[in-house]
């Protein structure tokens, strides 16, 4: 690959309209975020249809202002998973642009593009991985475990068999009235509560890898059924709790069990702070570093999503074989072995 081999990416997968352009691997030169909270609020969650509108109505201002004047070699989008109203709307984008500027098209899966988010320092990318390594990609869509060889060499461990993480944070501050998007709403309210004032259950579902958020939701309903005058911010910090150590106890036990030395976190979850702290504090008692995405490239953007077809094209490269384009969508990719 080129030193100043120059890839835009862009991202639709669900509620953010984002594009980006990275130069040689290691350099970002934009990205441009839309968040679409604003049409989605009142409804307390992302209404796909709205999304799907919203991504068609600002994805060409996104796009024009992300690349500038800037020449590029290569467009990339995210193919799943996603709603699949966003994806279609992304890689029609991304395609009509590839044709337009006479440039290759690649699809990329946006659960890499958040593990890979985890190298990007400052608008850089200097922080290379270190494989092998247990990852947890955690957001309002997905929660994923996965144990990671290489760049491209997964196995998947364990995923939500319900709700995410994020989609849970959502839920229990729609029961509480908090504003949209809930995650933010939660933690802040947590920091006036008591963590210990409800006991909620930690799903920690022995014999397997997965995870399920369902529960604790559904146990913070009951509560708030059977008890008048609740303290709002006792709910938040001891719901927070319950999801926080049952995502750090999995991924500690997890690189323990495969024997890694470093643990990543990516996606909008991993901006959570009690979770950056629980996870840093015990990893460091197992002897292990912990790797977090930075916050502002922890919720969907488009530098992740350029990024994780550079490292494809690059990898391809080196093999001296034909990278997968993967341009057909898929909502409900999963995480896969490409080399």
């Amino acid at each position: 690959m080129k030193d100043d081999f120059t890839i835009l990416g862009i991202e639709s997968t669900c509620d953010e309209t984002s594009a980006a352009v990275l130069r040689g691997g290691k350099e970002l030169l934009s990205n441009v975020v839309y968040s679409q909270i604003d049409e989605h609020k009142k409804y307390h969650g992302v209404v796909p249809e709205l999304a799907s509108r919203a991504h068609a109505a600002k994805i060409a201002a996104v796009i024009e202002t992300a690349l500038g004047n800037y020449k590029i070699d290569c467009v990339a989008f995210a193919s799943g998973p996603g709603l699949p109203g966003g994806l279609m709307v992304g890689r029609v984008a991304a395609e009509t642009l590839a044709a337009f500027k006479g440039v290759p098209l690649i699809g990329v899966n946006h659960l890499e593009g958040h593990l890979f988010a985890c190298e990007f320092e400052e608008n850089r990318v200097c922080r290379p991985l270190e494989f092998p390594l247990v990852a947890l990609v955690v957001s309002g869509g997905n929660t994923e475990l996965l144990y990671v060889k290489d760049y491209g060499v997964y196995k998947e461990l364990g995923r939500t068999r319900d709700d995410a993480a994020g989609e849970a944070f959502d839920k229990v501050a729609k029961l509480l009235g908090l504003p949209y998007p809930g995650g933010p709403q939660v933690s802040k309210q947590a920091l006036a509560g008591n963590k210990d004032a409800v006991h909620f259950p930690r799903p920690l579902l022995p014999g397997t890898w997965d995870f399920s958020f369902s529960g604790i939701k559904t146990a913070v309903s009951y509560y708030l059924r059977d008890h008048k005058n609740v303290s709002v911010p006792d709910v938040c910090a001891s719901f927070e709790t319950a999801v926080v150590e049952t995502l750090v106890t999995k991924t500690i036990k997890a690189a323990l069990k495969y024997k890694v030395k470093q643990i990543a976190v990516g996606g909008g979850v991993a901006g959570n702070t009690l979770l950056r702290q629980i996870m840093e504090e015990k990893g460091k008692e197992a002897g292990l570093t912990v790797r977090f995405v930075e916050r502002k490239l922890s919720s969907d953007n488009a530098a992740m999503i350029a990024l994780a077809a550079y490292k494809k094209l690059e990898r391809a490269q080196s093999a001296g074989k034909e990278p997968e384009w993967n341009i057909n969508i898929n909502p409900n990719m999963k995480v896969r072995t490409w080399r």
